[in-house]
């Protein structure tokens, strides 16, 4: 199968994505890590992506393009197919990917706008594996409970760029939803309660395809 998880910043994609792909024996793509990679070698790529990540914008259609397709004909996408988190993000990007490949799910995380600003805002990150944790749960805490790495605030979980960052979602990524669901293949899920809960619902969904 080859998936695509759409989904609002702070929805959760990441967390589903590492359950899906792990579940069903696909790589999981992230255009988020990708870009991060880049950004941590000084690359040509990273440099320009880092300009636009840091203010909280989408980094231009061309470019993201060029690195997902390149990524695409890596041959683990070709045995059980793959995961895309973080891409498409706008109509174009999506456009672009119907030219390349055929998806056969887009799996939605339905969350309330509401509460995405308090989980970004309050979301640290390990440095080393870079497991995901809300300040809620850490106890004042300050490590890693996986790896005892140290955790962080990443510079784009800032009120002010969480806040570019929805309002650049709800301009130029929620469309997908209304794009996937014409082409019939759009799966929504609930997102609001627990990562066990949410994927116990993709699960089903999923396995409903299989049959």
């Amino acid at each position: 199968m080859n998936i695509i998880l759409l989904g609002a910043p702070g929805a959760g994609k990441g967390t589903q994505a590492s359950r899906i792909t792990e579940t069903y024996g696909m790589p999981h793509i992230s255009t988020g890590d990708i870009f991060r990679a880049h950004m941590k070698a000084e690359t040509p790529v990273g440099i320009i992506a880092k300009s636009y990540i840091d203010k909280g914008q989408l980094v231009p259609d061309d470019i993201t393009c060029e690195i997902v397709e390149s990524r695409l004909a890596q041959d683990d996408c070709r045995k059980n197919g793959y995961m895309l988190d973080g891409f498409p993000r706008t109509i174009p990007q999506a456009e672009m990917l119907d030219g390349i490949e055929q998806i056969d799910a887009v799996i939605n995380i339905d969350v309330d706008m509401s509460l995405l600003m308090d989980r970004l805002c309050g979301r640290r990150v390990c440095k080393s594996c870079g497991e995901s944790y809300h300040v809620s749960r850490l106890n004042g805490s300050n490590t890693c409970e996986k790896c005892g790495g140290e955790l962080f605030q990443r510079k784009d979980d800032n009120p002010e760029t969480v806040s570019s960052r929805l309002q650049v979602y709800t301009a130029q990524t929620a469309p997908l939803i209304a794009y996937y669901t014409k082409k019939g293949l759009l799966i929504n899920v609930q997102g609001g309660g627990t990562p066990d809960e949410v994927f116990v619902q993709v699960r089903e969904k999923l396995d409903a395809l299989n049959k």
